[in-house]
């Protein structure tokens, strides 16, 4: 009798824990009968599952024999098309008030608040719910996603596109917009060898034949259908009427015609973004591409579409905000027939914003032609408004092609090469030699550590400092008296450098630095890497202090800041911010106020001027009789030990007007990386004096 009594007293005791674990469930048992019996909360579960898109949880809230549509397939296809189709987010209700029926049912008021493809949608409706003993049930008809839309009716959405907003120069030139393209495709039913067609077509565009192939088989195409396969350049007319045409446009336009005497291949035009200064200004302007998966979720709710293209580099991705627009969107009900009922939301397009920069068009193509196969970097600004008017990187890219496609050649091309067009040089930082001249001497006057005119002894074309050096030297190429400051820079004497660096001290020339803006982000729109003075946190020994003084040792300068410390020769010490996106106005902006003094500013010009214009001067070769320049050159060597002879050198030159009254006042820095062998700064004097010769007029 006992174990009978047991085994009873078991299966009581099990059968109450089975049924405690359905109520309780760690707790959502028992909220979920308790929301079945509530109207107003089956209703703000059931909306929860549409903010989630849990389209088969929402089926199985239905009271499915009296709801309008019984398989669940279709209501999922319904709702999610709905829904997703809308893009919608941020569902919320309010103002819910629940009457009971005789019946038993339930019928729920409320206001649905939602955001949309087209802005914010707001409606009152009702939901009505069947009661039974497992509780309330949703009597589901078409009407609790709109109240106007019937069982037969569609939701429609239409988009209009919102136009990308245009950057400009200073002049209002297009440094990108909108331009015509060639899409070249295929309309199958014209084709009469397809496997030859494809063939060639792949050939001709430097891709898989598999690839068009896929394109042949979407869906979407018929016999009749242009399928684009790739977008290709334009051939211009006005480019084959020049008196001498470019070569490349001539074989492009003999290969395209070639291409399309074969049935089924067509050309057809098409806007696309278009970059009018091409490789020479690639770096500057950068480019757009399709957004990426990865793209939609970093900035999901900003409006980007599957179809949207989002800037990936340079001023395209900077300006990004702005240049994009928004584009108009519709949503409404229409009826069988395909007639509209009635408009749900709607919301214009709104084009992108014009970005106008201080950029001058010419003066960038110029600078890039005279550069373009060297591996360097130029900038180039008003030095009194501090009006950026250049920034070129070298060598370069098409970056059109990455608009219209490239193929697994050309990116590779561009990966390989060793001198790295992709590359952009001008956001660097460089060992600046010489050019850095003038800032030693300026902070050496301004702390005291000499006077311009104190004679620093000749110790003819090596030295030390002592014994301690060892075998140490610092050297110079030019023998000359006296060893003053202004003769110093003339001649770019890297041991009176080397003696002012070691006069004014470690700690007082890292000090001095800093508040020139070493160390720290240049105020600019495009980020530029940081101007350094030691790849730690100090100068760490005498010699490396010494090589400071004429731009060497762990000395890295970003050519944008370095242009902005020699602005304060041209502003009584002041240096100036430099900016790029024009707003209508040309005033200067002072950065870092009485960098130097302008007693300071004087002395140090009169040796930049000498370096142009006296004819013992470095720079000498861009010396002008109609206006007065100034300047400095510099060689930076790049080299493994002393006694290294394969290193590089890397060549500057810092040239500008010295008249703030000149017509187009300018200040100019270009670098070449490895000047060895080829005429040293000299090779940079050179190209930039036919810049100059351009850009002021000849004499």
């Amino acid at each position: 009798m006992r174990k009978t009594k047991r085994k009873k007293h078991t299966k009581t005791i099990t059968k109450i824990v089975l049924f405690s674990g359905i109520l309780i469930g760690g707790g959502i048992g028992i909220v979920t009968i308790m929301n079945r019996n509530v109207p107003e909360k089956r209703l703000m579960e059931y909306m929860k599952y549409i903010e989630k898109g849990e389209y088969e949880q929402m089926y199985a809230m239905l009271d499915q024999k009296k709801s309008s549509m019984n398989s669940k397939e279709e209501f999922i296809e319904r709702n999610s098309k709905i829904y997703e189709g809308i893009e919608m987010s941020d569902l919320s209700i309010t103002d819910i008030t629940a009457k009971r029926k005789e019946n038993g049912n339930a019928a729920v008021s409320y206001t649905t608040n939602m955001q949309t493809a087209a802005g914010n949608v707001e409606f009152t409706n009702n939901a009505v719910f069947s009661h039974n003993w497992t509780g309330y049930h949703l009597i589901w008809q078409d009407q609790l996603i709109f109240p106007e839309l019937s069982a037969t009716d569609k939701v429609q959405v239409t988009s209009e596109e919102a136009k990308r907003g245009n950057i400009l120069d200073r002049n209002g030139r297009q440094l990108a917009g909108e331009g015509t393209a060639s899409s070249v495709g295929i309309v199958p039913g014209r084709m009469e060898n397809r496997e030859d067609t494809i063939k060639k077509l792949a050939e001709y565009l430097g891709i898989g034949a598999d690839e068009i192939e896929d394109k042949l088989k979407a869906d979407w195409v018929k016999a009749d259908s242009f399928v684009p396969v790739a977008t290709i350049p334009k051939i211009q007319e006005v480019d084959l009427l020049t008196v001498n045409p470019d070569e490349t446009v001539l074989e492009e336009k003999e290969k395209q015609d070639t291409l399309l005497k074969i049935p089924g291949i067509m050309l057809s035009d098409v806007k696309v973004r278009t970059y009018y200064l091409k490789e020479a200004a690639s770096h500057l302007v950068g480019y757009v591409q399709a957004v990426t998966a990865e793209d939609l979720q970093e900035h999901k709710g900003e409006g980007y579409r599957t179809n949207s293209v989002i800037g990936k580099t340079g001023l395209e991705t900077l300006y990004e905000k702005e240049l994009k627009g928004t584009d108009g969107c519709e949503i409404c009900i229409v009826d069988a027939n395909g007639n509209k009922k009635s408009v749900i939301a709607y919301e214009p397009k709104k084009d992108g914003e014009d970005i106008h920069t201080t950029i001058d068009g010419d003066l960038q193509s110029t600078l890039y032609e005279q550069f373009k196969e060297d591996r360097g970097c130029s900038v180039a600004l008003n030095p009194y408004t501090g009006e950026v008017l250049a920034l070129v990187s070298t060598p370069s890219y098409d970056n059109n092609d990455f608009v219209r496609g490239m193929d697994n050649s050309q990116w590779s091309a561009l990966n390989e090469n060793e001198d790295r067009p992709l590359y952009n040089r001008f956001r660097q930082t460089w060992c600046p030699g010489s050019t850095f001249k003038p800032v030693i001497a300026a902070i050496g006057l301004k702390v005291g550590a000499f006077t311009a005119n104190d004679d620093f002894g000749n110790e003819g074309l090596a030295w030390q400092k002592d014994f301690s050096w060892g075998d140490y030297t610092v050297t110079t190429l030019h023998d000359y008296a006296p060893v003053i400051l202004k003769n110093a820079l003339i001649y770019s004497d890297n041991i009176y450098f080397a003696k002012a660096a070691l006069k004014i001290g470690a700690d007082q020339l890292m000090q001095s630095l800093n508040q020139i803006g070493f160390n720290q982000e240049l105020p600019f729109d495009i980020k530029m890497s940081e101007s350094q003075y030691s790849n730690t946190d100090k100068i760490e020994t005498e010699i490396q202090l010494a090589d400071s003084g004429y731009g060497q040792g762990q000395i890295l300068v970003n050519p944008l800041h370095l242009a902005s410390i020699y602005t304060a020769f041209l502003n009584d010490g002041n240096m100036i911010k430099p900016y790029l996106h024009a707003d209508g106005s040309t005033s200067s902006e002072i950065w870092i106020k009485d960098a130097f003094s302008p007693q300071i500013v004087l002395e140090v010009m009169e040796g930049l001027e000498g370096v142009v214009n006296n004819p013992e001067g470095t720079g000498y070769g861009a010396c002008r009789e109609d206006i007065r320049l100034a300047g400095k050159t510099g060689t930076a060597e790049l080299k493994a030990t002393k006694e290294d002879t394969s290193g590089t050198e890397i060549g500057w030159f810092t040239v500008f007007t010295t008249d703030r009254d000149t017509e187009n006042p300018i200040l100019l820095i270009s670098m070449v990386e490895n000047v060895k062998d080829i005429g040293g700064s000299g090779y940079v004097v050179e190209k930039d004096k036919a810049i100059l010769d351009e850009y002021l007029g000849n004499e």
